[in-house]
């Protein structure tokens, strides 16, 4: 059984990046939007078996419910990492043998980027332990990651990720595959990718709302 593991935070300090050109109020706007797109994106991708929101923030459990997602109650929020590997625990012991991590931070996500992740996940019982990753934009994140089986390694999710999680790979003596995907490799964290998306994004709603915002005038001035 395979798993889609997606973690949300409290969303009202969202995006603490972006203070210098939103207020609080829009950047959580911003981060609603994307959870909702992951959300659905999510719900689409057929080739997952189930999936869970490790979380305890509110009205993304009440969104999850109305999705049929599984919601897996967090007591205290320490990182992405502690919040990715307690859920990883968690749906092991429901009978996950792979989990695919997916952040809320994707604004060009599609159910197709996440078929195509899925697609490479190693599924033949006989074969080792198997890792796919998808890089961030800037090549030293970690935008997605299918571990199989669950916990076969702690995560560490920020600066430099993507090489920590290969030497974790090595260590388990695990396949590791990387995956070019500029959907997913595209996260909104700083002013510089909010340029990136709106470049990229028209007729995206998350485009809509940024231009609703007037980001685009507010860019040109910060920059």
């Amino acid at each position: 059984m395979r798993y889609l593991l997606i973690p949300v935070k409290d969303l009202s300090r969202a995006k603490q990046r972006l203070a210098a050109l939103m207020t609080q109020a829009e950047r959580t706007r911003l981060a609603w939007a994307m959870l909702e797109s992951t959300f659905a994106a999510a719900a689409a991708a057929r080739s997952a078996d189930r999936i869970a929101v490790v979380t305890l923030y509110e009205p993304a459990i009440e969104l999850a419910k109305q999705y049929g997602m599984d919601v897996i109650m967090e007591t205290e929020q320490i990182s992405e990492s502690a919040s990715v590997d307690f859920g990883s625990r968690e749906v092991a012991t429901l009978g996950a043998e792979a989990v695919l991590r997916l952040p809320i931070d994707l604004p060009l996500i599609t159910s197709n980027d996440i078929e195509t992740i899925l697609a490479a996940d190693q599924r033949n019982p006989l074969a080792n332990p198997s890792v796919v990753i998808v890089p961030s934009r800037d090549g030293t994140g970690t935008n997605a990651i299918l571990r199989r089986p669950p916990t076969l390694f702690p995560s560490h999710f920020g600066a430099g990720s993507l090489a920590k999680h290969i030497r974790e790979s090595e260590q388990a003596n695990a396949s590791c595959q990387l995956l070019q995907l500029p959907n997913i490799a595209l996260d909104i964290d700083e002013p510089e990718d909010l340029v990136e998306f709106l470049g990229r994004g028209q007729g995206n709603p998350i485009h809509d709302l940024l231009a609703e915002m007037n980001v685009a005038e507010r860019l040109t001035r910060f920059f």
